[in-house]
């Protein structure tokens, strides 16, 4: 159960990441952090960082921040795929080899140490 919700702390981080590129592209369009639709999407970003803050902080109550925060490394992972697929950026081969790697690596570290 705690893996779970701090999965989900992790897709929260990383769905922030994408509304920021959103509200970077809007920004550049609209010119004002202050201009519509700009300042939704990064109040609702900003909304997002701080909902996911406070359930990360409940996840520490019940197991260790060493054996957990390996976890956010997989925003390492799901932001490209999800740049990728929303605003059609591109990578390389080696880039994704370096994305598995880093995925293996999570999995060796949260799901298997001792």
């Amino acid at each position: 159960m705690v893996h779970a919700v701090a999965l989900a702390c992790v897709c929260g981080i990383a769905i922030g990441q994408i509304l920021f590129k959103m509200s970077a592209t809007s920004l550049q369009t609209t010119g004002s952090y202050f201009a519509e639709p700009t300042v939704w999407i990064i109040l609702t970003a900003l909304a997002l960082y701080g909902v996911t803050t406070f359930v990360w902080i409940w996840v520490l109550q019940f197991a260790h921040l060493g054996r957990l925060y390996p976890l956010m490394a997989l925003a390492f992972v799901l932001v490209p795929i999800g740049s990728h697929f929303i605003f059609g950026e591109q990578f390389s081969l080696s880039y994704f080899i370096g994305v598995l790697l880093i995925a293996a690596g999570i999995f060796l570290t949260v799901f298997h140490s001792a």
